[in-house]
């Protein structure tokens, strides 16, 4: 059986729509009363019938047949767009102007840095406190930074670094060197000794006849090489790069903050969590023991908080809510990469950019009446929805169990979705009897002719074969025992692009 069609009807279908209320007799009449004598249609004559008369009532609810002055007309339009503009928010809509479009992309693009990072207060707190203790102690110190990609360490971090320079004018204190290093762009491990030479106010005094290593070492452990030389901030990002059969280098660059004279801070940013694990151990043993702060992935609600705080500055709204927490929940549930959170609102600008696009095309290429076919263009079309959302999301998360549910005929799309509300409830599995009766209830209140309980036990096994259901054994058929093979938000996310689906699942 063919899948629900429940899809929103977009701009083009609703123009074709109105216009098929229009025939062609209407359409000669109307031209023959504008041309009739060979007078001027805009000097009306007493027995001259407007255009607005013969307008369909559907396109013009309000327009009354007495009413035959131009210029009436034109006043009854515009005060009926002042109230309309009335009763508008204090955001307005998003148009579908090419610099609007292009300013929300840009607000959601990753390389965009927000005025305020939210959501990490508290691991902003620890860094900042322990940097400003070792600059107003002038000691030295370590700190490992971990988490899984784009949690907001590095971006944390530049907030960090921002901060303490100001920090350290207003108390006074002599800013720290920052030396600021990408792992990454080393051509050997061992090459991260000579930058932090060459950045920092350090010199190499040997002429070269030493390691750089060498040299920090004896600058960190004679007091007069630190006699009124300033503290150094080194960060470190991707710091697991630095890893080797040894570790040598790693833990060189750690103990450099153990020496006697040391004015080094060091913090090492990487994605390995297990990384502190593994090289910790040995590090404690030389009395170096790093403090470890974990970035954990962002959670649904932190997602939605970030996007709205990139888009707050906008004066015009740009997602449904359901559209922004569909993309949360589901990007929550895969990793609470916040990048990959931008990625994917970027796509659903695109797309609904597309569909403006084609929309403002197909007016164009019919010709139909500009004031009536703009007004049909922007109807609820200049927001992105939960369609485009899931559209883009599809794209992101290509999954072979969201490909099948999606796939699969509309009575076996209504015992899945019948299930999630079962399990809801606070049910840990259910029978097919009971599964039976949501199935009836699901299929009543959308005039869906429901199947027996013998087919409906027919097609749990064939979701059995797709892998999607687990089935019990029983002698009657109605107690065997029914139980979700899938995660439940992989069939959220596969029927909340059909409206019936998404409205049952929302109950």
């Amino acid at each position: 059986m063919p899948n629900l069609a429940g899809r929103r009807l977009s701009p083009v279908d609703v123009i074709k729509a109105a216009l098929g209320d229009s025939s062609p007799h209407k359409r000669k009449l109307r031209s023959d009363s504008s041309t009739r004598d060979g007078s001027d249609s805009s000097v009306p004559l007493p027995m001259q019938s407007s255009p607005v008369k013969w307008k369909s009532p559907r396109r013009c609810p309000n327009d009354s047949p007495k009413i035959n002055s131009p210029s009436k007309d034109n006043e009854k339009f515009s005060r009926g767009k002042a109230m309309t503009s009335s009763k508008l928010p204090v955001k307005k809509k998003l148009s579908d102007n090419v610099d609007q479009l292009s300013s929300v992309k840009e607000a959601l693009h990753v390389s965009t840095s927000p005025s305020t990072v939210v959501c990490r207060e508290n691991e902003r707190t620890r860094m900042l406190e322990f940097c400003q203790r070792c600059i107003e102690l002038e000691t030295s110190g370590s700190m490992y930074v971990c988490g899984c990609p784009g949690t907001g360490k590095s971006l944390m971090m530049e907030k960090v670094k921002e901060a303490l320079v100001e920090w350290a004018k207003e108390a006074g204190l002599q800013p720290p060197d920052i030396v600021a290093i990408n792992c990454t762009s080393l051509a050997n491990t061992s090459e991260i000794f000579s930058k932090i030479l060459g950045k920092s106010s350090l010199q190499n005094k040997s002429g070269g006849s030493i390691s750089p290593l060498k040299t920090l070492q004896n600058n960190y452990s004679q007091k007069q090489h630190s006699n009124g030389m300033k503290m150094t901030l080194i960060i470190a990002d991707e710091l697991d790069y630095l890893i080797t059969k040894d570790r040598a280098v790693l833990h060189d660059l750690f103990l450099l903050t153990t020496l006697p004279f040391s004015r080094c801070i060091l913090i090492g940013i990487a994605n390995a969590i297990d990384l502190a694990h593994k090289f910790l151990p040995k590090l404690q043993s030389l009395n170096c023991k790093p403090m470890v702060i974990t970035f954990r992935p962002y959670s649904k609600d932190e997602i939605i908080v970030i996007l709205r705080q990139r888009l707050v500055a906008l004066p015009y709204v740009v997602f449904q809510p359901q559209a922004l927490e569909l993309c949360a929940r589901r990007v929550a549930a895969a990793s609470g990469d916040l990048r990959k959170a931008l990625w994917v609102s970027r796509s659903a600008i695109e797309i609904l950019e597309a569909e403006i696009r084609d929309s403002i095309d197909y007016l164009n290429l019919s010709g139909v009446d500009e004031r009536f076919g703009t007004t049909l263009a922007k109807q609820d079309s200049t927001i992105v929805r939960v369609d485009h959302m899931a559209l883009a999301l599809s794209k992101a998360y290509r999954s072979p169990v969201v490909d099948t549910i999606q796939s699969l005929p509309q009575h076996q799309q209504i015992i899945l979705c019948s299930a999630v509300k079962l399990y809801r409830r606070g049910k840990k599995h259910t029978t097919i009897g009971e599964l039976n009766r949501s199935y009836n209830d699901v299929c009543k209140s959308t005039l869906i002719p429901p199947a027996g309980i013998v087919e409906l036990s027919s097609m749990c096994r064939v979701l059995v074969d797709q892998g999607l259901l687990k089935l019990g054994q029983s002698r009657e058929d109605k107690l065997r025992r029914v139980t979700l093979n899938v995660d439940e938000a992989d069939i959220n996310f596969a029927l909340q692009g059909v409206r019936f689906f998404r409205n049952c699942l929302q109950c």
